[in-house]
């Protein structure tokens, strides 16, 4: 498993191959001839003494500064110096891997006038799995991920600290032991390496990937529940979604289809009613939106992953440079925030089919899901945590885009926070992946309790994926280690592999 950059056409689940599963990264030899020249006009620039922002001038308000060229390399060495000034936890290795390679495929493109085998020295600390250490807190979004950039670049200098064969080492020792060498920096090379969004674009490609596997697993979860309280298939029939064509809403409801096709409990005609609550009938249409808003974000990553953020940039074919704010973040800032408002009204969905599913007035199932009642309090509590983690979502889908802070003398007044959105992000899917847990053991439980009929096809495989490692609750027992089981089974897609294989593939809407 390989993946090749030529700054054009890296995919989402190709960041997801390198990050997670290691994939190992090379340059395409188009790629290479443009980096070259790109960094052949920046020395030719630099010879004819034109005036470039961040080589021949300081950065930022110091812009105004001009910096002969003979100590421009030194300043290199000190923009990305300066600029290491994060805090917060430690990224995760795999976060890490994502921005590095995301950087590369930047520098890829041919225009951030570095030279090519500064980013060779990238490619080879994600090949040999050299991680530095960089923290999370620090970046604006605009001038890019500043400060997370430069902890990383700093070990592409041989300072800083990384990680290296699961041990925290100065950067230096660690580039030694892998056996890569270690870059002097010379003319843009500190921009090439800290301007851009990698950092939070890094984050939101994997958020993707987990926010697809959040909302198959939902899905799922929500078959189960209306397979369990008998639900009405009438608000599933196709004709009545191609009447309202959003594609997220059509591909949710023909799922809940596919996945309780062959219910005994659902053909069971024995409940009296005209249609059911909304939380159950109007599944495709409240699930479905965090397909189409997916969709979109998916959109916005890819086409950053892929862009030439960076400043300024460097046109070989026609001899000049351009400078701008390619690195400014909005769009994928904007994006992050607008995932994490179907994500969290998942967290509150699943919350509800987990209340109708205790609820015996609206069931028809024991109280709490489970025997001896006033003994036992069953699944009482599991609500009560799932009702917890839905409202704190509440507070994190609250936009981190629409803030702004001025810095550096009023030159950066306008930033992104497109970092925060990102992080947001990640706090509401950590969330929901243990909701979605909680609903997984609510809608089992009720299924166990409608024996000995028989649930669909695809939701009795979800019930079997599950009681794999999580038993019928019979009497009180600590919940705790059921919800980690269930979470981490989330997290993995355990139960949507499962349901796959058994029905085929659940529709999504890209």
């Amino acid at each position: 498993m390989k993946v090749v950059l030529n700054g054009e056409n890296l995919t989402i689940e190709q960041v997801l191959d390198v990050a997670r599963n290691y994939a190992q990264v090379e340059i395409a030899q188009d790629a290479r001839e443009k980096v070259n020249a790109s960094h052949e006009l920046v020395l030719k620039l630099v010879e004819r003494g034109e005036v470039l922002y961040g080589i021949t001038t300081g950065i930022g308000e110091f812009a105004k500064v001009r910096v002969n060229k003979e100590q421009s390399c030194e300043m290199q060495k000190r923009i990305i110096r300066s600029h290491a000034a994060c805090t917060g936890n430690v990224i995760p290795e795999d976060h890490v891997r994502a921005i590095m390679l995301l950087r590369a495929n930047v520098m890829a493109k041919g225009y951030s006038g570095a030279r090519y085998s500064t980013l060779q020295t990238i490619v080879d600390m994600i090949n040999k799995n050299v991680i530095p250490v960089t923290y999370e807190k620090g970046s604006l979004g605009a001038s890019g991920d500043l400060s997370s950039l430069a902890m990383l670049s700093l070990v592409v200098i041989g300072e800083g600290e990384a990680f290296y064969k699961g041990r925290r080492m100065p950067g230096k020792e660690a580039m030694d032991l892998a056996g890569i060498k270690t870059v002097d920096p010379t003319y843009k090379e500190a921009l090439a390496l800290i301007n851009g969004t990698q950092m939070f674009t890094g984050l939101g490609a994997l958020l993707c990937k987990d926010a697809e596997g959040l909302i198959k697993n939902s899905q799922i979860a929500c078959g189960m529940t209306i397979d369990a309280l008998k639900g009405m298939m009438k608000a599933f029939d196709p004709r009545l979604h191609a009447l309202r064509p959003f594609p997220g809403q059509n591909a949710v409801a023909a799922n809940i289809r596919k996945l309780t096709e062959g219910s005994e409990i659902i053909a069971d005609d024995s409940v009296d009613k005209v249609q059911d609550g909304y939380s159950l009938r109007c599944t495709g249409q409240i699930l479905g939106p965090a397909l189409d808003t997916l969709k979109y974000v998916r959109e916005q990553v890819t086409i950053e992953m892929n862009s030439a953020a960076d400043n300024p940039l460097f046109i070989a074919a026609d001899e000049e440079f351009l400078t701008g704010g390619n690195f400014h973040g909005q769009s994928v800032a904007a994006a992050m925030d607008y995932l994490a408002i179907p994500m969290t009204t998942l967290c509150g969905f699943s919350e509800r089919h987990i209340n109708r599913l205790l609820n015996s007035q609206l069931s028809g199932l024991p109280d709490f899901l489970v025997g001896a009642k006033g003994l036992n309090s069953g699944l009482m509590i599991a609500q009560y945590t799932a009702a917890a983690l839905a409202s704190e979502n509440k507070v994190y889908a609250h936009p981190s885009s629409v803030d702004s802070i001025p810095v550096s003398a009023d030159q950066e007044d306008y930033v992104s926070m497109g970092a925060g959105a990102a992080f947001k992000l990640r706090h509401v899917l950590g969330n929901a992946a243990s909701v979605v847990a909680l609903h997984f053991m609510c809608a089992a439980q009720a299924i166990d309790f409608r024996s000995p009929l028989k649930p669909g096809k695809g939701t009795a495989a979800a019930h079997k994926e599950i009681r794999k490692q999580v038993e019928f609750l019979k009497d009180d027992r600590p919940l705790y280690p059921d919800i980690d089981t269930l979470t981490e089974m989330v997290r993995k897609n355990t139960v949507v592999d499962a349901v796959e294989r058994k029905i085929g593939i659940l529709e999504i809407v890209w």
